[in-house]
């Protein structure tokens, strides 16, 4: 209902522009968009190579191109580059191959005009480059999903090398070989091929020569036996190894990255390679054997088999409390462990006993140990009574050390000493005479003990070492350490004799060490070692500044150390070394003792020194 102030409404037109019509219209419905055109026009989709090598000169064969066209109307399809052809069909058509083409390709290319899958086959040829003794067949990239390339030769005996690509298979018959492979489809695929070289090492004669090492642990109810065996092969092949066993010997394991398998029958240890060997294997073989607890008890010994030359050794060691006190040997020489293998080297027992096998007297081998047995209560434990220390420090930062140990010992056959980092050993002995000590793993010098029977009272014997360190030189105020060895054995009380240069003033820091009057060694090993009490020892005080070198005295003591260190140039490991080198007792000094050091602990004096304005002349 209208009201009466509304005006009627009439019926009427509204004229619009055209172009404004159909803007609102298509606005009102608008339009399917339209679909985006593909990337390419075509793909190459797999390339198939069939091709045979009937000289050596040209390839010749097949060339199948599988191509997708993606695009309606003419599309121009580039073909590989690099290939000589000689008949084009498209879907078993004949076809002409056109140029100036872009993209990938010399300029040939095939025209297709119908959207989808199409083959194409070429009749194809390629020159095949020959070099001294060997020829090389070179397919370019097809830029495709898949390349795929077969190669027959009218040949046999030939090596094949590829690159870029992977060979899928590889047959031979009576008159040809064929190789099949898959190439990476943006590299070129190439085939190199040579006549295989004879190898006539397998036809000779096996000359074999073999390493065994053997280690034996005596225990309380078995002994176990574990054998390094290394083999060189000098002539032939090798595809087994034998090993004789005696007759008290079980294998439980033979491990080695070439082991196949393994068997023992009849007195003998068949070990079978994945391979046959042409130069070197090794392998371990575990084991064990029903031995006498103690008493006399005959070593069973392994031996390599067919070697026209053998070595390595033997190891034995008494597990739990005992030791060896006797032993009769034939074909065998004593040895230390450090000369057996590295598995013998680290073994740290305190009853070990080494032998190395004496050059052709395989057949001749045997040892019989004589194993006592004690009471574990009744185990000494080696320890060192006393350490005693002489050191002679300069301003330049040479620091020369004597240490000397009295070492009591029951079962342990080494003693490791750790020295300062850098420290040249000029001197080492035992009881006075000259021994060679032995390389630890972690750099320290293992000397050998002197022992004594279980259940007796050992002797204290002295262990001696002389040594060069080097530490910053000292200016004329200042802190300096010294850092004397540390001993795998505890140490029940150390005294250390410190000299040092006139013209400086040191003064011990509070620590583990306290000054007091020098006192002689109470272990009567390490008495008489020429040692000078200080001046003034009456008066109670730790530190003598009495007598002061004159100005001749420093220059005989800095022509001492330039000899030293002349003499020690390019010395960095064990070997053997002299004994009995003069410890020069030059300079004032001070005298510090200690109590129960450790076992490797590392002991230190922390010094304070100042040069004295006098110059330290009196």
């Amino acid at each position: 209902m209208y009201s009466a102030q509304d005006p009627p409404h009439t019926s009427g037109w509204v004229v619009i522009p055209v172009p404004d019509y159909q803007a609102l219209r298509d606005k009102a419905f608008p339009a399917e968009p339209q679909p985006e055109p593909p990337p390419v026009e075509a793909t190459l989709t797999r390339v198939e190579y069939d091709l045979r090598v009937p000289n050596g000169e040209l390839a010749e064969g097949q060339a199948r191109l599988t191509v997708d066209v993606l695009k309606d109307g003419w599309v121009r399809v580039p073909i590989p580059s690099g290939l000589m052809v000689r008949e084009a069909r498209l879907d078993g058509r004949l076809v002409a191959l056109t140029s100036g083409s872009e993209g990938k390709s010399n300029g040939q290319s095939v025209l297709l005009s119908k959207r989808g899958r199409a083959l194409l086959q070429l009749e194809v040829g390629f020159r095949i480059a020959s070099t001294p003794g060997e020829e090389t067949l070179t397919l370019p990239p097809g830029w495709s999903g898949v390349t795929r390339a077969s190669v027959t030769l009218p040949r046999q005996d030939l090596e094949m090398k590829l690159a870029g690509g992977f060979l899928s298979s590889k047959s031979e018959s009576a008159a040809e070989t064929k190789w099949v492979a898959y190439g990476h489809g943006a590299e070129p695929l190439v085939f190199t091929w040579r006549k295989k070289i004879e190898d006539h090492r397998n036809a000779l004669p096996l000359r074999l020569r073999g390493t065994l090492t053997e280690l034996l642990g005596l225990g309380e109810d078995s002994t176990s036996i574990y054998t390094e065996v290394k083999v060189d092969v000098v002539q032939g092949e090798a595809r087994e190894v034998r090993i004789q066993l005696p007759d008290k010997v079980t294998v439980n394991q033979v491990l080695g990255a070439t082991v196949a398998d393994w068997e023992t029958k009849a007195g003998e240890l068949s070990v079978t390679f994945l391979e046959p060997v042409q130069q070197t294997a090794g392998f371990t073989v575990s084991g064990e054997a029903r031995l006498a607890r103690d008493g006399a008890i005959e070593i069973p010994l392994l031996r390599l088999l067919d070697t026209e030359r053998d070595g390595g050794g033997v190891a034995v060691e008494v597990l739990g409390a005992g030791e060896i006190k006797d032993f009769k040997s034939q074909g065998l020489e004593k040895t230390d462990a450090s000369e057996l293998s590295a598995t013998v080297a680290g073994r740290e027992s305190p009853s070990l006993a080494a032998f190395r096998f004496r050059p052709g007297a395989a057949a001749a081998r045997s040892l019989n140990v004589n194993v006592a047995r004690y009471e574990q209560q009744a185990v000494l434990t080696a320890n060192v009574e006393e350490a005693r220390y002489r050191v002679l420090m300069t301003s330049e930062g040479r620091t020369l050390v004597e240490a000397r140990y009295a070492v009591r010992n029951n079962q342990r056959n080494f003693v490791k000493i750790a020295l300062p980092a850098g420290a040249e050993v000029w001197s080492a002995s035992r009881s006075g005479s000259p021994v060679r000590p032995g390389q630890a793993p972690d750099g320290g010098l293992l000397f050998p003990l002197a022992k004594a029977h279980t259940g007796e009272e050992a002797p204290a014997f002295a262990v001696e070492v002389l040594y060069l360190s080097k530490s910053a030189a000292w200016d004329d105020k200042g802190q300096a350490k010294l850092v004397l060895p540390a001993l795998d054995l505890p140490i029940s009380r150390t005294g250390v004799a410190l000299y040092y240069p006139s013209v400086f003033r040191v003064t011990p820091e509070p620590g583990s060490f306290r000054g007091q009057v020098y006192v002689e060694p109470s272990s009567p090993v390490l008495k008489g070692s020429g040692v000078r009490a200080p001046a003034d020892e009456t008066s109670g005080s730790a530190v003598s500044q009495a007598w002061r070198p004159d100005s001749a005295a420093q220059a005989a003591l800095q022509s001492l150390a330039s000899s030293y260190r002349a003499h020690s140039e390019g010395r960095k490991t064990a070997a053997a070394l002299p004994a009995g080198i003069a410890f020069p007792v030059v300079g004032p000094s001070v005298f510090l003792v200690s109590e129960l050091t450790g076992e490797g602990q590392s002991p230190s004096i922390d010094l304070s020194y100042q040069k004295e304005k006098n110059g330290g002349v009196k």
